[in-house]
C-alpha cells in the first residue's frame, strides 16, 4: 500500500465543520482544484475518509511528472 496517491480538492471547505477544515489543511489542500501527492499510508487514507465528499483521489502514474 506504500505507493503514492494524488488528492484533489473538488468542493469548497466554506461552511464545513472545523474538524474537516483541519483535515484538509493537514493534507495540504487550500483551494478548489489544488492537487497534492501523498504517500499512500493508513493515516492518509483515514484523513481522506473524513473528507471523501470533498476530494478526488487517484493513484500517481509512474510517468506522471507533475
Amino acid at each position: 500500500m506504500e505507493g503514492a496517491i494524488r488528492i484533489t480538492l473538488r468542493r469548497s471547505q466554506i461552511g464545513r465543520p472545523a474538524r474537516q477544515r483541519q483535515v484538509l489543511a493537514g493534507l495540504g489542500l487550500r483551494r478548489i482544484g489544488q492537487t497534492v501527492s501523498r504517500t499512500d499510508t493508513p493515516a492518509v487514507r483515514g484523513m481522506i475518509a473524513k473528507v471523501s465528499h470533498l476530494v478526488e483521489v487517484r493513484p500517481v502514474d509512474s510517468g506522471d511528472d507533475r
